[in-house]
This record gives C-alpha cells, structure tokens and sequence, in this order.
C-alpha cells in the first residue's frame, strides 16, 4: 500500500507529472515536432457523448525507464475512450503495471478534469498506440525525455511541451489564469484531484487564497468575451503546474 501510494502521489510522481501531463490528449505520438499538415487536423469536442469537452475526467499512465543515458516516459491517456472509471482506477497497483508493461516504474497521474471546450489535434487520434492498464484503455499520447527532475517538481516552473494542439475556450465560458510578474498570462487547461481529491469546478474562481504564489504573480477568474485559442501547432506549449497539481498553459499571444 505505501508503495501504491508514493507511485500514485510522491514526490517522483509529482515531479515528473509536472512535465509531463501538459501532453495530455494533444501530444504527439512520438513525442517529437513534424511540421503540420493542415489537411489532417482534427477537432476534438464530442468523443464521449458531450456537447463539449469540458469538465471530462481522465487519468493517466507514465511508464518509466532509462533510455540512452537518460530518462523517459510514455504517457498513456484515457481520453477519449472512456472518463476513467473511478472503481478500476483506485484498484491499479503501479508496481505491476511497471512488471506487465517492462517498464521500471509505473506513475499514475490522476484523476484530472478538462477545463478547454475543445481540441483541434493535428494527426489522426486512431492511429496511436492502445495499451489497457486494469481494465481501463488507453491511447499512448507522447514518449517524452525527462529532464531536470529537481526542477520539475517545482510549481510555477515552465516547461516546453511539444503537442501540436490548439486548445480552445469557448466565448461565454469561465476561464482560471496565473499572471507571472512580467505579465505573462497561464490558462488552466485541467484541474486536478491527485492532492486534493476532494477539489471540485465550483471552486476554481475563489482558488487564489490556497496557492503560495510567487513574488509578483496573481491569480484570477473571469468570463470570456470572445473564443480563447491556445494555439501550439508550430511551436512548443509552455506548461506549468500550481501548488494543487493544477495545470495551466501560457497564452499566445500573452494578453
């Protein structure tokens, strides 16, 4: 049980998910850029049977090990094939996930919640990877190499995340925003429940008192005007995570 518990939320866990889980469902599946093909863009917003994406669950899978002298990870996703059934995900041993999978480690990164409306992906979503882990299917979304794992587990810390995505937040919707120092604006992409299981989308607007922002950094809610659009297609999305796990990208262009 206590190994269950650090692979599901310890500090390895944590520091590796803050790079990590900004892949999500707009990763590519190899982890690396090609230039995009506009003719094979997809939009992601109706998979499970919702008028939008927003506020779906999911979870994920790392599975970890030494590659070439260094550390990597595929990243499995449960969207969009199921919302991540609560019962067989609290069930998941991670030490024999690593075992059945070859992997050294096994990190379970979860549950999280949507917070875009919709995904606009370039490539084809049923040509990745599946793998099942305890009974809950999954698409391999990246296989990503882990850098500094100190400076990983550090929230507010940015990281480069290559996922050819637009994500996009529809006009009319609440949106949660960190604002660095320099006026850099981050848009919470997905909520989290690994620290706080009890958190839920009714309290993001008042989050500011529980996170130990840096120096110069506020935190906000407000109503969009007109459609946000977080678009990575060209360039790597950066990513960061709060206190809570929460995660968020940085708008382009900054606002």
């Amino acid at each position: 049980m206590a190994d269950r518990k650090a692979a599901r939320g310890g500090v390895a866990a944590l520091a590796l998910t803050a790079v990590l889980v900004g892949c999500g469902s707009g990763a590519g599946s190899d982890g690396h850029r090609s230039d995009p093909d506009p003719a094979t863009t997809i939009t992601t917003t109706n998979t499970i049977g919702a008028t939008t994406m927003r506020g779906e669950r999911y979870c994920e899978v790392l599975l970890v090990s030494p590659h070439d002298g260094t550390i990597s990870a595929d990243v499995y996703n449960s969207y969009p094939l199921n919302t991540c059934p609560a019962p067989l995900w609290e069930a998941l041993d991670p030490t024999a996930l690593a075992a059945e999978h070859g992997a050294a480690v096994a990190l379970l990164n979860g549950p999280r919640f949507w917070l875009m409306d919709g995904v606009e992906k370039v490539g084809e979503v049923d040509e990745l990877p599946k793998a099942t882990f305890g009974g809950i299917e999954m698409y391999r979304q990246a296989s990503v190499e882990v850098g500094d794992v100190a400076a990983a587990s550090t929230p507010y810390i940015p990281h480069a995340v290559d996922r050819r995505t637009v994500f996009t937040f529809d006009a009319g919707s609440e949106v949660y925003e960190l604002v660095a120092a320099d006026g850099t604006v981050y848009v919470m992409q997905t909520w989290s429940q690994q620290k706080d299981p009890s958190l839920v989308e009714a309290e993001l607007a008042a989050l500011a008192p529980r996170l130990d922002l840096p120096a110069g950094w506020s935190y906000r809610a407000r109503t969009l005007d007109e459609t946000l659009r977080v678009d990575s297609t060209t360039t790597a999305a950066q990513v960061l995570q709060d206190d809570l796990g929460n995660s968020y990208s940085q708008v382009t262009p900054a606002i």
